[in-house]
């Protein structure tokens, strides 16, 4: 039963003192900025066309309150937990914390899916945008170190290129991250406030009929695709370890990122599909931009696809950030080799989780195309927020006692409204996305059973005090 044995959350919080732990520097709004960074950018610059041209229409301002909505229940539960164990990890240490050592290695599991892919993927979004950009400079990059073998290219070196810078600036200190990230944040809203101010005036209410062209089940499959654009804010929770006064902080830095996010996606998608018929949105990936082009506005146009770039390298710098962290939680427990727990002692960063995943994800954003990405990313994050929502439910009923620098209104309601929420979306995925995620799961569980239940640190404490006693 000992992989059902929860974690004490006194032994949490401790292991992020002295040596293994890491660096605090960030407050409310370095947070705030964190979860936005991670939030706005590949959802509002790509996914809003795709969307309202194949699934929701106009309507897409309602897939986006359906997945705000979920989001919205799921934070609640990930405030109270972060609050509550302020340690790295976010999904996992929580799940290890409440519901026990199986559990949490599923959800770390899970979450190294996720976070891989997506790095992966939005490097080569952003190499596609910059290419695209360099272009209309005057500057073109030849095919063949632009686009992985099978794209028709050799590799796609400026996907490399960004995660590796990345990487170096992780390993520099959060401190660095957090500034540089502040920065991008500012100009990509100050990008999509211009978008706002600009196409505004161009809104035709005949572009909002039909408003549910493919009913109500498109709307639902709408918002499980953009739902992809909501992955980011819960980045925010592996951040814990590395926040001042966690207790306040870190419920302040999930809500406010995410409501902020939420707003900003209703006003933009309505805007996006009263100034162009959603239907022509089909034949691009630049949706923004697009519309102002298409009003005869392409200086407009022109900085937009800066302020994608920008949105862009935020999210890839935010998710990058997040997979370190949930590494080094895991390498911590001994779940995974204790090398990958290894801190810097002069920039106090995971240095050696931080170079696997750039190794790992260089490899595959330089040689592979990345399909079907944004739904493999929305079933580890959609399963993640389910684990958590039970988790406070039970952990309200274990520890009742706990101190709680924010607690979940309306429990149970708010967590139970979450796990049927997030199951809903889960079902309106594409059923080649359920049954690799299933693959992926049962991977995992050999990986689990061979190693990391062997290598435990807390089976092996659990072992020690058993013989303390006999």
């Amino acid at each position: 039963m000992s992989i059902f044995k929860t974690k004490p959350i006194a032994s949490l919080i401790a292991e992020t003192e002295g040596k293994q732990g890491l660096k605090k520097a960030l407050g409310a709004m370095d947070l705030t900025l964190l979860g936005i960074g991670a939030v706005i950018g590949t959802g509002i610059f790509v996914l809003t066309g795709v969307a309202a041209a194949t699934y929701s229409g106009p309507a897409l301002i309602i897939s986006f309150i359906l997945s705000g909505l979920a989001c919205f229940f799921a934070a609640l539960c990930y405030a109270e937990f972060a609050s509550t164990v302020p340690v790295a990890g976010s999904a996992y240490t929580y799940s290890y914390a409440a519901l026990g050592e199986i559990w949490a290695w599923i959800i770390g599991w899970d979450l190294i899916l996720e976070y891989a892919v997506a790095i992966s993927a939005v490097a080569i979004g952003w190499s596609g945008y910059a290419v695209t950009l360099l272009s209309s400079l005057g500057i073109d990059l030849p095919k063949a170190i632009t686009a992985a073998p099978l794209d028709g290219g050799v590799v796609n070196l400026p996907a490399m290129i960004i995660i590796a810078l990345i990487c170096w600036l992780l390993i520099s200190g959060i401190r660095q991250t957090s500034n540089l990230n502040g920065v991008i944040v500012a100009i990509k809203l100050i990008v999509i406030a211009l978008f706002i101010v600009l196409a505004v005036w161009h809104v035709k209410p005949a572009n909002w009929h039909p408003f549910m062209p493919f009913g109500f089940n498109g709307v639902v499959s709408g918002a499980a695709v953009i739902f992809f654009a909501y992955i980011g804010f819960d980045a925010v929770s592996t951040a814990a370890e590395e926040t001042k006064n966690p207790q306040k902080n870190l419920p302040k830095g999930i809500l406010y990122s995410l409501l902020i996010c939420t707003a900003l996606y209703i006003v933009v998608s309505g805007i996006l599909t009263g100034v162009v018929k959603y239907s022509l949105f089909k034949h691009t990936a630049a949706p923004v931009a697009f519309a102002l082009q298409q009003i005869g506005i392409n200086w407009g146009s022109a900085l937009v696809s800066v302020g994608a770039i920008c949105g862009i390298t935020s999210v890839l710098l935010v998710i990058t950030y997040g997979q370190t962290r949930i590494f080094f939680a895991m390498a911590r427990d001994g779940l995974i080799p204790k090398a990958l727990g290894k801190v810097s002692e002069k920039h106090q960063t995971p240095v050696t989780s931080t170079l696997l995943v750039a190794v790992v994800t260089i490899i595959t954003a330089g040689f592979l195309p990345i399909g079907i990405v944004a739904e493999l990313a929305n079933i580890g994050t959609l399963f993640a927020f389910v684990i958590v929502s039970i988790g406070i439910i039970v952990l309200r009923k274990r520890r009742p006692d706990l101190k709680r620098g924010f607690r979940t209104p309306l429990v149970p309601l708010v967590p139970i409204l979450a796990v049927l929420s997030c199951g809903y979306l889960i079902i309106h995925l594409q059923t080649a996305t359920l049954w690799r995620f299933v693959i992926w799961f049962i991977v995992g569980m050999i990986v689990y059973f061979f190693y990391g239940r062997r290598h435990s640190t807390l089976l092996r404490d659990t072992q020690s005090s058993s013989q303390e006693k006999a």
